[in-house]
C-alpha cells in the first residue's frame, strides 16, 4: 500500500475515532473496498466496527476540518448499522441535513459537541432503508448547513460500501 493511501487511512481512522467517544483503542484495519475503508476499535461492550469514506467532491470549497461518511456497528448496544455524518464544521443550530440516494431522501438531525458537528439519522427505521438504498446506489449526497449558514453539498462515491459493511458486520458479530 503507498504511503498516501495509508495517510489517508490513518485521517480517516483518527477523524473516526475523535468522532466516536466510546472508541478510546488504536484501530484495526479490516480491510479497504475501493472508495471505503473497514476499521473495529474497543473489545467487549465498548467494541465498535465502523465503515468510512471521505467525499469525492464538496461543494463549496471552503476550509473546513476532516469530511467523512460512517456507517457504524455497537455490538454493546445492539446497535447494526447506525449511518453518521462528520462535515467538518459544527451545524446550524437545529438545522436538520438531508442525505438522498437514488431517489431517496433521508432526514438526519444535528448535534455540535465539541467544536464539532455530527448527524444520525433522525427515523431509526429509515437506517435500514437508507443502507439498502445505499448498497444498490452509486452515489450519496448529503446536504447541510453550516453554524455561519453555509450550505454545503457532499458528495460520497458509493464503490465499495457492500463489502466493507460485510467486513464490520462479521468483525462485530452482527
Amino acid at each position: 500500500m503507498t504511503r498516501h493511501v495509508m495517510g489517508a487511512l490513518l485521517g480517516c481512522a483518527i477523524a473516526a475515532l475523535a468522532a466516536i467517544p466510546a472508541a478510546a483503542d488504536t484501530p484495526t484495519l479490516l480491510g479497504v473496498s475501493r472508495d471505503w475503508s473497514a476499521f473495529s476499535s474497543g473489545t467487549g461492550g465498548s467494541k465498535i466496527c465502523y465503515a468510512i469514506t471521505k467525499p469525492t467532491s464538496t461543494k463549496p470549497k471552503a476550509k473546513r476540518d476532516p469530511i467523512y461518511f460512517l456507517i457504524n456497528d455497537w455490538p454493546g448496544r445492539r446497535a447494526k448499522g447506525e449511518p453518521q455524518v462528520v462535515p467538518g464544521y459544527q451545524y446550524m443550530e437545529g438545522s436538520t441535513v438531508t442525505a438522498s440516494v437514488g431517489g431517496q431522501s433521508f432526514n438526519f438531525f444535528t448535534q455540535n459537541d465539541g467544536g464539532q458537528g455530527a448527524a444520525w439519522v433522525k427515523e431509526r427505521s429509515d437506517e435500514v432503508k437508507l443502507i439498502t438504498a445505499m448498497r444498490s446506489g452509486a452515489s450519496l449526497v448529503v446536504i447541510g448547513t453550516s453554524k455561519r449558514g453555509t450550505k454545503t453539498t457532499d458528495t460520497y462515491s458509493l464503490a465499495g460500501l457492500g463489502d466493507a459493511l460485510d467486513k464490520i458486520h462479521s468483525a462485530c458479530g452482527m
